[in-house]
């Protein structure tokens, strides 16, 4: 099987260098005359071949970045690869600003059995804002057709070496060969990382001597480094992830310190402990957290007056959330102030939460501020402290022993609970006195539906009547509590208009507060379309189905299925046969994940004259590692098809 699998790869290497020429910027007919790539039949384009080289100007003392890429296109609607867009840096000083130079670019295309070349015209760049410190350097490639290959190059140079320039060796398209050249002073140190599962096919470092020169006879050795992977799958985003920045393969450079041809040394990444004193004496962060003094006077009497600790902190939870509104920004370490956030009722998140800190501080309930980074913002590095990782900040509260988890921005969140937003596995727990460490970020219990259909039948009329019954709790009752309460008039009828295949009455919602950590739903409904064939009904179940279809569609995943929290669905389905029976039972159905990751448990009986049919699904996970997709993607299916293939024949009792 070994030399099999070895003798496959082998053809499909010697099939690619046939198609593709990998191994250089130029460009060569058979890359015109191929258009079609058997290992991804839904690719619209291929990256063929990119270099970049990247290494500090001898007199500037600049980083310039080089670059080349070449791209068969397949489709000629695929914009994100025709159309060019390079992002580069501008501060408020003109004189320090990134700049792109020596940008060529061409189109190849076949006619008449000669290759044509097309070159882009400097008209045809253009230069647009992104935001107040970056710009956008764009062009679209002229002439393209379906089979067109495209080749690009150009030189950035960047004043700003504090972040090495990344290189991606995956796309959203696959890649044949990417290939990056680096050359490093010695005195610039830079934490190194590779991101992504693949690993590199090719590594070497070498040490050259007195690459760089100084004043006074002062000079520098490099490290020279080459890292290349080849035959990269494209990378395809799909549902249940965080931001994609967390598992695309590149490598980063994080500059750790300079040591200047003077000796000097200028230490810019600092430990925890040194961040920890900065973060103290911070005016956004340590400041606002210390002033205390702003919890006075806030709180009614009737807060002040609760003896039990639990309560006292819930209280002042809800306080918090009632009367402070988020403004929807996300900055931590700047424009932070309590003082405002009192005055005007609305901040941004550090101001609301550190607020709920203080209140609880000044009436001795024990907290802490914990920082981390939402699942849009990736995942924060723990190898050494990157504060630009971090864009939220929630409060820690320890009663008795037992730690919550708190986020006062969201009004309809239950003490104790996250937004799914925060759920992103792990923070930095703040502690002026102890030192700052980390801690887990999970959601404290599973989230769930809870379904019960009662249904009788209607054999003249072939009506399904009945009612449902609905709990939710955790990120569910969330959901349901935000379309509840933000419309509550026009509830009924989104329902209505979300089952439309039911005729829905009688509908009834328990919801004692927006903060009511579950939901509770019931309806009396009418389904006016069985089918009868031959005397026979047949009768689809499930009329609310937990999942539609499958969202599991990749051939492969590379990185994790992260659904944020524990999930659990139940169903318990009761229809009262009257002069019918069942002709055949469903088959029971009893599917678990590895490693105890899930269960899918069904059945079906007869009893007293009603059919009962029972579902559970539980996804006992929050976050399953890659290798679980083949499995879930089968579970999903069996899911699927038990819901949507489910039909109860029933026929005239003899």
């Amino acid at each position: 099987m070994k030399y099999l699998i070895s003798m496959i790869t082998i053809c499909f290497f010697f099939e690619i260098h046939a198609q593709f020429n990998v191994d250089s910027f130029e460009v060569k007919l058979s890359e015109l005359t191929t258009n079609t790539y058997s290992k991804d039949s839904t690719a619209k384009s291929i990256i063929i071949y990119e270099e970049g080289d990247s290494f500090i100007h001898k007199t500037s003392y600049n980083l310039i970045t080089k670059v080349k890429r070449k791209v068969k296109i397949l489709d000629k609607n695929d914009n994100n690869q025709i159309t060019v867009s390079l992002l580069v840096y501008n501060n408020d000083k003109k004189t320090r600003k990134e700049v792109i130079r020596h940008l060529e670019a061409y189109t190849y295309n076949l006619e008449n059995g000669k290759i044509i070349k097309t070159k882009l015209k400097k008209s045809d760049i253009f230069e647009e804002v992104y935001n107040k410190n970056y710009k956008l350097i764009k062009f679209a490639l002229p002439n393209i057709k379906n089979g067109s290959v495209i080749t690009y190059s150009y030189t950035k140079e960047n004043p700003f070496i504090y972040k090495y320039s990344p290189w991606y060796f995956q796309d959203e398209v696959p890649v044949l060969y990417s290939e990056y050249r680096t050359s490093i002073p010695g005195n610039y140190t830079y934490h190194v990382k590779l991101v992504g599962s693949k690993k590199l096919d090719f590594y070497e470092s070498k040490l050259r001597r007195r690459c760089l020169e100084g004043s006074l006879g002062a000079y520098s050795d490099c490290e020279d480094a080459q890292y290349i992977m080849r035959d990269v799958p494209a990378f395809k985003e799909e549902d249940y992830m965080t931001t994609k920045d967390n598992y695309i393969s590149r490598i980063e450079y994080e500059l750790k310190e300079i040591r200047g041809f003077d000796g000097s040394v200028d230490r810019i990444t600092k430990t925890w402990k040194d961040t920890d004193k900065e973060l103290k004496l911070d005016p956004n962060i340590g400041k606002q957290i210390l002033k205390v003094s702003h919890a006075k006077n806030v709180l009614p009497a009737s807060i002040l007056a609760e003896k039990d600790i639990l309560k006292k902190a819930q209280s002042i939870y809800t306080h918090v959330q009632d009367n402070y509104t988020w403004n929807k920004k996300f900055n931590i370490f700047s424009n932070v102030s309590v003082k405002n956030l009192k005055k005007h009722k609305t901040g941004n998140v550090s101001e609301i939460n550190i607020f709920l800190h203080n209140l609880l501080e000044y009436h001795n309930i024990e907290s802490k501020i914990v920082l981390l980074s939402t699942r849009k913002n990736g995942l924060a590095t723990k190898v050494y402290p990157q504060m630009s990782d971090f864009n939220y900040l929630i409060v820690e509260v320890s009663i008795d022993g037992v730690s919550y988890l708190l986020d006062a921005t969201d009004k309809y969140i239950p003490f104790g609970d996250l937004p799914l937003r925060c759920l992103n596995q792990y923070g930095r727990k703040l502690d002026f006195e102890k030192g700052s460490h980390w801690i887990d970020i999970a959601a404290p219990k599973t989230s769930s539906v809870q379904q019960k259909i009662e249904l009788s039948i209607d054999s003249e009329d072939l009506i399904l009547n009945g009612t449902i019954q609905t709990s939710y709790h955790g990120q569910h009752a969330l959901t349901k509590k935000r379309t509840y309460f933000s419309n509550t008039s026009k509830f009924t009828e989104i329902t209505k208009n979300t089952f439309e295949d039911l005729n829905i009455t009688n509908h009834d919602v328990v919801c004692n507060s927006k903060t009511d950590p579950q939901f509770k739903e019931s309806f009396d409904i009418m389904f006016e379309d069985l089918n009868m064939i031959e005397n026979k009904i047949y009768i689809d179940p499930f009329l609310i189905k937990h999942f539609k279809s499958n969202p599991f569609k990749l051939k492969e995943r590379t990185y994790p299925i992260d659904f944020g929290y524990k999930d659990s669905f139940v169903s318990s389905i009761q229809i009262d046969l009257g002069d019918y029976e069942v002709e055949t039972l469903p088959k029971v159905a009893n599917y678990r994940l590895p490693e105890k990751g899930g269960a899918l448990i069904y059945s079906a009986n007869v009893s007293n004259n009603k059919l009962t049919i029972f579902l559970r699904l539980s996804f006992n996970k929050p976050i399953y590692a890659s290798e679980y997709y083949t499995a879930l993607k089968e579970f999903m299916d069996k899911i699927i098809a038990i819901q949507n293939k489910t039909i109860i024949v029933l026929k005239k009792k003899s």
